[in-house]
């Protein structure tokens, strides 16, 4: 048993154990209380770990020498050298930690000043965690407020709930997923339209100084070097006739027509005046087009007559049909090795619009390149003749069919024409260099090269043609008699 130095006496005491002489005499530590325990009274001795009680009748009955002796060694002992065994009953703070003592309030002070330090950090560890709890507390109050105003008492129940929310969730991560890829793609078109634009506006800045370059250099205003002659007329032999002696560009205006218009006047040293209506000459202009563009015409007119063009429906019309004096046209044609031929047909005129501007003529006058325009006979069938003869057929183009085939002719052949079922005779076919081509170099299979088969084959395409017209009787005399040369193509050979 461990002792305590200094004033060791309990504050309030119970029971303690009788003294005997044994313990006496062995010399160990006792004390002498006298308590009350209900209305007996007893007197009590402790000695280390035994009691004995007695009552105070028997108390008394000691010899007194050995009273004597009792009190005695009490006087001598020191305060330290009394012992008691602490319990429940008779200590006011029993602590293991505290061994056998019952401390007094110096031995607690010292206590918690010795153990102060420990007991302060496991109270803010405690205060913390109590902070923590506490916001977890409110986070769970919050979340419980928001499945109350979520929650609906009278919905029914829905199975599969977080089945389904878990597919909604998948679905949102691939919508994002995919959103996230689309940004990335449009990110990179926004870098590549970026570098777009920055060229252009590169492209827009040496374009405009290429315009200030040029507007300082045009300070007077510019002169167009295209020579247009002055004279006018309803006509070129009209034009010849006022005493126009040069070939090159004039306007005219048919009698029926609204407005003048610009043509190719060739002009020769005879006063004839012919209005040049196509030139074919090297292949630079595509003559695949459509029903407007035929009727407008399209092509270049130079004032050298060395461009190729068709000069319109519409106008070759309003020239044709202007008069009571008919029109005489002249096909000339020259092939790949330089040789020319030419082609008259006697009151010529294009219908109107109305009409589809059908092709009519009286008749073929002359010429060494035959008469085309009155069919060919290809060997193939006795109707070729008739089938490729050109007087009284109306035009067509690949938008506005009016031949007699069942199909389309100005779409196989690629061009704008007076087609029968199809031609023997096609001015505005597809140029072929060189001359020669052959069904195999041809997307369907036809003959649709530039064309005079009373001249050359079916399989050969014309280098030059020029298509004019002059008044009838304009014409020199003897400068053509009727011929009929050549034959009619095959309707299945287009």
């Amino acid at each position: 048993m461990r002792k305590k130095t200094g004033n060791t006496s309990p504050p309030f005491w119970k029971e303690g154990p009788v003294i005997s002489p044994s313990h006496w005499q062995s010399g160990h530590p006792w004390s002498l209380l006298k308590g009350t325990r209900g209305a007996r009274e007893a007197t009590v001795l402790t000695l280390q770990g035994s009691e004995h009680r007695y009552p105070d009748t028997m108390t008394w009955s000691l010899n007194h020498q050995g009273l004597i002796l009792c009190f005695c060694t009490l006087l001598l002992l020191p305060s330290t050298c009394l012992a008691y065994v602490a319990t429940r009953d008779n200590c006011c703070i029993l602590d293991e930690r505290f061994g056998s003592y019952c401390p007094t309030t110096c031995g607690v002070a010292d206590f918690l000043s010795t153990y102060q330090t420990d007991v302060d950090n496991d109270l803010r560890t405690l205060e913390d965690i109590l902070s923590r709890i506490e916001n977890k507390t409110s986070e769970a109050k919050e979340l419980i407020k928001s499945i109350q105003v979520n929650y609906n008492p009278n919905e029914p129940p829905k199975p599969n709930r977080i089945v389904s929310a878990t597919k909604d969730s998948k679905k949102m991560m691939e919508e994002i997923l995919k959103y996230e890829a689309l940004i990335g793609t449009h990110e990179s078109n926004i870098r590549f339209l970026q570098e777009i634009y920055n060229s252009n506006n590169q492209k827009i800045n040496n374009l405009k100084l290429k315009v200030a370059q040029l507007e300082a250099k045009c300070q007077e205003p510019c002169k167009d070097t295209v020579q247009i002659h002055d004279t006018t007329g309803k006509d070129c032999q009209d034009i010849a006739n006022k005493g126009a002696k040069e070939s090159g560009l004039y306007f005219i205006k048919p009698l029926k027509a609204k407005q003048q218009f610009l043509v190719y006047c060739e002009i020769d040293g005879s006063g004839n005046g012919w209005t040049v209506l196509q030139k074919r000459l090297d292949g630079s202009l595509d003559f695949k087009k459509n029903w407007i563009q035929y009727k407008e015409g399209f092509g270049h007119l130079s004032p050298t007559g060395t461009t190729e063009f068709w000069l319109g429906n519409e106008k070759i019309h309003l020239i044709s049909t202007q008069s009571a004096i008919p029109y005489a046209l002249r096909i000339q044609l020259e092939d790949w090795n330089g040789r020319t031929s030419t082609a008259d047909y006697a009151m010529f005129r294009v219908g109107p619009e109305a009409d589809k501007y059908r092709l009519t003529y009286a008749y073929f006058i002359g010429g060494d390149a035959g008469d085309a325009f009155d069919g060919y006979d290809f060997g193939d069938d006795p109707s070729d003749k008739f089938f490729t003869s050109h007087n009284g057929m109306q035009f067509s183009t690949w938008d506005n069919d009016n031949d007699k085939y069942e199909g389309n002719c100005a779409e196989q052949d690629g061009s704008g024409w007076w087609m029968n079922k199809c031609h023997a005779g096609h001015l505005n076919g597809v140029y072929y260099q060189g001359g020669s081509y052959s069904k195999t170099s041809t997307p369907n299979g036809y003959d649709n090269g530039i064309i005079w088969a009373t001249w050359q084959s079916r399989w050969y395409s014309m280098k030059k043609t020029t298509m004019k017209i002059i008044p009838f009787n304009r014409l020199s005399i003897g400068e053509g008699q009727q011929h009929h040369l050549g034959g009619a193509k095959q309707a299945g050979d287009i």
